[in-house]
């Protein structure tokens, strides 16, 4: 009786999975670039997406550049780190230039040399070219060894113009025709503060950390042919080099292209000293955060801070979402949480007598004693998993003709926005990975000369600049971009609909439950 048993459950069995096998592995292939592709995308006929006619020239191109890019990815990236071909150092050149870190680059072939402005809040590299209206590029020489440049893609053997309809090309739908080279304009957070001109390919010259080797590499660059506001007054007078998350970006162009993993590193000392790593993907014992989303897509580096603390007191509703952005010089708060932060930290100073210092944008100033500068409470930021960034020296000294301190003030401002800005000054004092692949911050203690070196051997370039004792600030950049953002090119084709997935694999888990049900009663029969 039992074995007939079995012998019934065997055929039952065996009836439902062949049932389940006659419809579980059955799907439509689909190609990237068919019309089932384009209409599951809503590409239409009238918009600016890019989407290649089959068989022609482009759509070789782009199924190539994506098997290329499929096999660097499998491959891994080919260099550990890059850096300037100048060496990996920036340096601050105090009010002069705006209170930004800069690094020297070269581009071209011929090279020329640019010392361009490092901005994590926006993505272009943008260089003064064939100018209309650029800043002055001569009469630094008090801060500089010498002159800046200016490029001309007419001179160089190895630029050519982006045209209107690559996909890189935001603002190819403003063009009379698709062959002509592609316009770029970007406002910046500073009111009236714009570059514009043309985008241009062309080689920027790097080295590599294992053996100092030679390494060009192709990347995007904007012609800047007119600049305005801020860029005309000292700031960024030879260009900008945008650090951010948009694909236009000399970040982004390396790892695409599997030169690095899709990272990189800054480090800012006080001495206006520091470090650019490409591919700098950080320490084991770093802490990180995530970075968080803006408006669903990962546009720029944004961090959730969950309370602001200041020696053991850490303020109730500090809690705020800021921009890492290493294009603005000082740090900026909501303008609610700045006042919260501000009454505790200056209930803790132990100092009797605020200072009115006007030539000064800060609130919170004080008077030195003749004992030099005041126990002063520390200040850390608290993020998620109770994770805690120290901030090596949030305040701004002052100086008399004397060359003594004065007066010192927390160099904090109130901004309108809910967003912040964690700028260069907090900044100062950490090796700060940009992990992009891992769509984290990761950050610790750092001298950006010895620990960095030991462990990576990097060159030293040039020696810090020595600026003045007392440069007074003047035209301070909160710069987080205003539609700065490269448009990314349209998704060719989309995955299958989440119902469709979770079917199949309901199927191929009854198909496994059967099985197991049929080797449990073959054993069962054989005992």
């Amino acid at each position: 009786m039992a074995r007939a048993c079995f012998l019934i459950s065997l055929v039952v069995a065996s009836c439902l999975v062949w049932k389940a096998h006659s419809f579980a592995l059955s799907a439509e292939l689909v190609h990237r670039f068919s019309d089932e592709a384009r209409a599951a995308a809503g590409i239409g006929g009238g918009g600016g997406e890019r989407w290649p006619t089959r068989r022609s020239e482009e759509y070789y191109q782009m199924l190539a550049r994506s098997d290329l890019q499929r096999r660097k990815r499998r491959l891994g990236a080919r260099y550990q780190m890059l850096f300037p071909s100048e060496g990996s150092e920036t340096l601050s050149l105090g009010n002069d230039f705006g209170w930004l870190h800069y690094t020297r680059i070269n581009i071209g072939t011929p090279n020329v040399s640019f010392l361009v402005a490092l901005d994590a809040g926006s993505d272009l590299l943008w260089i003064p070219c064939d100018c209309i209206q650029c800043a002055p590029l001569s009469g630094y020489r008090g801060s500089l060894d010498k002159d800046l440049s200016m490029y001309s893609p007419a001179e160089s053997r190895t630029s050519r113009y982006l045209s209107c309809n690559h996909e890189l090309c935001s603002l190819g739908s403003t063009c009379d025709s698709a062959k002509l080279p592609c316009p770029y304009r970007i406002n910046y957070y500073s009111e009236n503060t714009s570059s514009s001109g043309l985008l241009v390919e062309d080689i920027l010259h790097l080295a590599t950390n294992e053996d100092h080797a030679s390494v060009q590499a192709s990347v995007i660059i904007g012609c800047g042919r007119k600049q305005s506001g801020d860029y005309l007054d000292g700031i960024a007078p030879d260009g900008l080099l945008g650090l951010g998350f948009g694909d236009i970006s000399v970040p982004s162009s390396l790892a695409r292209t599997g030169l690095i993993r899709n990272s990189f590193s800054l480090c800012f000392r006080d001495d206006d000293s520091g470090r650019i790593l490409f591919g700098d993907r950080g320490l084991p014992t770093q802490q990180s955060t995530p970075f968080v989303p803006l408006d669903g897509k990962y546009d720029t580096y944004i961090i959730a801070v969950e309370s602001f603390c200041m020696g053991s007191s850490c303020p109730g509703k500090t809690s705020f979402h800021a921009l890492i952005d290493s294009g603005s010089s000082f740090t900026f708060l909501p303008n609610d949480i700045y006042k919260r932060v501000t009454l505790e930290f200056d209930r803790q100073v132990n100092v009797s007598k605020r200072a009115i210092n006007n030539e000064s944008p800060w609130e919170y100033c004080y008077e030195a004693s003749p004992l030099g500068m005041p126990g002063l409470p520390k200040i850390k930021l608290i993020f998620g998993g109770n994770k805690s960034f120290m901030v090596i020296n949030p305040i701004f000294p002052f100086y008399n003709t004397e060359g003594e301190l004065a007066v010192f003030c927390l160099a904090l401002q109130s901004s309108q926005e809910s967003l912040g800005t964690i700028g260069q000054n907090f900044m100062t004092g950490h090796h700060l990975v940009f992990d992009r692949e891992n769509l984290k911050l990761r950050w610790s203690r750092s001298d950006c000369h010895h620990d960095l070196d030991n462990s990576r051997r990097m060159p030293l370039g040039s020696p810090p600049h020595d600026g003045p004792e007392n440069p007074l600030p003047t035209n301070e950049q909160h710069s987080f971009p205003n539609n700065a953002r490269v448009v990314s090119p349209a998704v060719a084709g989309r995955a299958l609909p989440a119902n469709s997935s979770s079917v199949s694999q309901e199927r191929v888990s009854a198909w496994y439950s059967l099985s197991l049900l049929l080797t449990q009663l073959a054993v069962f029969a054989i005992g």
